[in-house]
This record gives structure tokens, sequence and C-alpha cells, in this order.
């Protein structure tokens, strides 16, 4: 008896619970998001309309089961009814699910046109998916880069406690203006990605040789942040989204900036570089592009991606380093980095080739800027 009092009452107090606020909030948590834009919010509003209809749907078709169940039973009618098919019924049955699924289709078809729209924006840019990061190109203004996580791999490791925003941080963010039709043109370099930002209710799949559109206009200054959503290999976690919504004025000085700062970069290829300054970028460029594959000592990952610590050709093959580089090797998992600039390329080169007891072992030679710009002339 005592054992099924505190079942009823741990039943009570647990039932109870859901209507504690906290638990209110976790619920409402699964809900999808209202986002930042208009669009987003007729989603949300769409979303919730038919939420409600299939509630009403399922309350209607349970009251009637359970009225079925217990209104005829054999105690209560113990002659079975002899009656057939009604045309009436089924007429009723057909046509009004008809009808509600008109109901569903109109407004969804008006958010579905608006949401696809792809004529051109204020601000076009180019999103393109690499295994692991996203490259954007701003089409009107020339402006390129790539953003990558920026998480410390101590907390990926559970090294130190996790940041607030733990696998949502990049080095280099999405900057848009306020109040701007911005569109997105969607791709991918190697495997199917897909570029998905709640806040403005767009998940568009990145497909290597085709383009997909997307667009938002955004009235709220702030950062919004999204993550890829179709698993695109080991890393695939790692590859999150943040945009930055500024002031127009804000907007302009950015891109000031970001072509200023391109300017100078191209200047770089004409400068003597030294093997000490190469090395020091080349790490950098290393941690970012290459470590993932090759891990931190050059050791690679036996039988998928070979070590650069004691390979022959980082050791002795200048010609065929740059090669693979920029041309990737066809059949195995290392593919192109031509999009990388001829500073980092040469940098990264140089770091493997001066690393990991590598300058000791080779010729020691180091790749310079200007040797890039050689490879990339055209062959007579």
């Amino acid at each position: 008896m005592l054992s099924n009092y505190t079942n009823k009452l741990t039943g009570f107090l647990l039932t109870l619970s859901l209507f504690t606020n906290p638990a209110k909030a976790d619920w409402f948590a699964l809900n999808m998001t209202e986002g930042a834009t208009a669009i987003s919010e007729e989603v949300f509003n769409l979303h919730m309309l038919i939420f409600w209809i299939c509630v009403a749907i399922g309350v209607v078709v349970f009251s009637v089961m359970f009225y079925s169940m217990f209104a005829h039973t054999k105690k209560k009618n113990p002659v079975a009814a002899t009656f057939h098919e009604s045309t009436k019924v089924e007429i009723a049955w057909t046509v009004i699910p008809f009808l509600i699924l008109i109901a569903m289709a109109v407004p969804a078809s008006k958010t579905l046109t608006k949401m696809y729209d792809d004529t051109a924006g204020d601000v076009n840019i180019q999103v393109t998916g690499f295994q692991w990061k996203w490259q954007y190109r701003y089409l009107e203004d020339g402006v390129s880069f790539f953003s990558n996580l920026s998480t410390d791999m101590d907390e990926i490791y559970n090294l130190v406690p996790k940041g607030e925003n733990y696998l949502q941080e990049v080095d280099e963010a999405v900057v848009i203006p306020v109040g701007k039709k911005v569109r997105f043109l969607i791709t991918a370099n190697d495997v199917i990605h897909s570029w998905w930002v709640p806040a403005f209710a767009i998940k568009q799949d990145a497909i290597p040789g085709f383009v997909n559109t997307a667009w938002t206009k955004v009235d709220k200054v702030g950062t919004y942040r999204g993550k890829c959503t179709e698993l695109c290999g080991k890393n695939h976690g790692f590859m999150p989204i943040v945009v930055k919504v500024v002031e127009q004025d804000e907007y302009d000085l950015w891109v000031s900036d970001k072509k200023e700062a391109a300017f100078k970069l191209a200047e770089l290829t004409e400068k003597e570089w030294t093997t000490a300054e190469l090395v020091e970028r080349g790490e950098s460029v290393y941690a970012t592009n290459c470590v993932a594959c090759h891990q931190v000592n050059g050791q690679g990952i036996t039988g998928i991606f070979p070590a650069l610590a004691g390979s022959d050709i980082v050791l002795n093959d200048k010609p065929r380093n740059i090669e693979i580089l920029m041309e990737g090797v066809q059949g195995a998992a290392m593919n192109s980095f031509d999009y990388l600039s001829e500073v980092e390329l040469a940098s990264v080169i140089t770091y493997t080739r001066q690393s990991w007891g590598n300058a000791e072992k080779g010729d020691g030679e180091i790749v310079s800027p200007k040797d890039i710009v050689d490879y990339k002339k055209p062959k007579i």
C-alpha cells in the first residue's frame, strides 16, 4: 500500500515539475525559433498554424476512436450492427481532408515563393563549403576570406571548461549590413555540405558543381550563428557559421579594411622572405588547414593521410611539393589548396619542409611566394 502511494506521489511530482519555469523553458526551446527576419517569422507562424491544425485533427480522430472503443463494447451492444458502407461518410472523409490540405497548401506556397526569390540582392555573397570550413566571396566588392572554427583545441579535448559558444566560434565572421537584402549563392568545393542559419530561416545544401540560392534581410543588428547540417566528413561538427549584422557605415568601413588588407597581401608576393618569416606564418596556416589530417607532429593518420615528417617529396622534391598543394592528388583525400594566397601557400610548404627534423634530412630549400606566382603562370 505504501509503495503504491509513493509511486503515485512521485508521478504527481514529476508531472508538476513539467510546469515549473525551467522545465517550461526547456520545453519551449524544442520549438522552432522565430528568427530575426520577416521571412523567418512568417515561417514560424506557418509552422504553428500547421501544428495546431494537426493537433485539432489528432483530437478529433482520437476522440472518435476512444468514443467508439467505450460506447460500442460487447457489454453495451451484445448484438453487432449489420450496416455496410455509407456513401455520405466516405464522401465526407475524402472531401474534408482534401479541403484541409488545400487550406495548408495555400499559405505554405506563398511563403515558399518568397523564400525562393533568387533575384540579385543589395549584397551578393558566394558561399563555398570546404572540408572543413566556409569561404565567402563578396561579388561586388572583391572581398574574399575563409571562416574557420576558432574554438580552443583544449576545450574540444576537455582539458579546460567549454566556453559559452563552444564549436560556434570562428576566426572570421560574415559581415552584412542591416536592412539590406543579401543574397547567398551556395556551392561546395569537395563534398556536399549544408549552410544553415536558423535565425534567417535559411538551410540550403552546398553541392559541388551546382549553385543554390538563398536570401535574407535582417532588420536588427546582432550576431547570428549556424552550422553545417550535412554529414560531410570527420570534422563535420567543426565548421560553424557566424553572421554579424552591422549598420551601413560600419559595413562600409569593414569592406574598405578588407580591400586594403588584400592589397597589402598581394604586395607581399614581391617581398624577399626569410626562412624564419615563412615558417612563422606557415605554422598558423598549417594549424588552420592541415593539422586535422596530417596532425600537429606531421605524422598523418596511418592508412589515410600520409606523414609529412620524413616524406621524400617534402624532403627533396620542391616542384612536386608545390604541385600537390596546387592540384591536389587525384583519387586521394588530398584536395587542391589553390584557393589560398601565394604567401599562405609558400609559407605552409616551407613550414612543412623545415619542421619535424625535415630541414636536417632534406635539401632544406624554402618556397617563396614568387615560386607560387611562377607556377600559376600559363605553361607554353
